[in-house]
């Protein structure tokens, strides 16, 4: 049996990655999620198991000394893995396997697993970035500041990806994400083009 393929999608917070990898699921059945485990607080919209597991920090520490992640990282005083076995099971069994996860956890994967393929989301300005942070309304407005200061930090990793997808139409971001899975002629969307040059300045330029 072909073994499946590990893609990880990586963005900075309120870039809309979550949102298109729940319709890149829906229109790629196929395709497995892999669901990271947290110790962040479960928020009213989630469900266990369906968003996140989410576990306590002793539970979480215990995961990790056991070697139970293939990657974990720390975002915003909260912690976040990924189950090795889930996606070693999925990726025997001959299923493409998505990790929607951010840059340390992309790249503790592609050490672990260099073949695998990864995808950056960027936001057409740092004036939407914002107004989707805002717009959420499940943070306050000093988490949201303090993401927004992180934001570029994030972005400024966009060149460790194999590819980049701008999250300005989201259709069209969501046609992007499967001609990427399809390998679809997908030159035009690698993260060395350079048409994302302007992008890019606006979004890493200092304050």
């Amino acid at each position: 049996m072909k073994r499946g393929r590990l893609i990880v999608i990586a963005a900075p917070s309120g870039a809309g990655k979550t949102s298109l990898v729940k319709a890149l699921l829906a229109s790629v059945p196929a395709l497995r999620l892999s669901v990271s485990h947290t110790t962040r607080t479960r928020r009213d919209t989630e469900q266990e198991g369906r968003e996140y597991h989410f576990v306590s920090v002793p539970e979480f520490e215990r995961l990790r000394r056991a070697d139970e992640f293939l990657e974990h990282a720390r975002v915003f005083d909260n912690c976040y893995g990924t189950s090795r076995g889930f996606v070693e099971r999925q990726l025997a069994a001959g299923h493409d396997v998505v990790l929607e996860i951010d840059w340390q956890g992309a790249q503790q994967v592609r050490r672990a697993m260099p073949q695998s393929l990864t995808v950056f989301i960027l936001p057409p300005s740092r004036a939407t970035l914002a107004e989707r942070l805002t717009r959420r309304a499940t943070d306050s407005p000093e988490v949201i500041a303090r993401r927004l200061a992180d934001a570029a930090g994030d972005m400024s990793h966009y060149r460790e990806f194999d590819y980049v997808v701008v999250n300005d139409d989201f259709g069209r971001a969501v046609e992007d994400l499967q001609r990427i899975i399809r390998a679809d002629r997908v030159e035009d969307l690698r993260s060395d083009r350079p048409q994302l040059a302007p992008l890019l300045g606006e979004l890493l330029a200092p304050g």
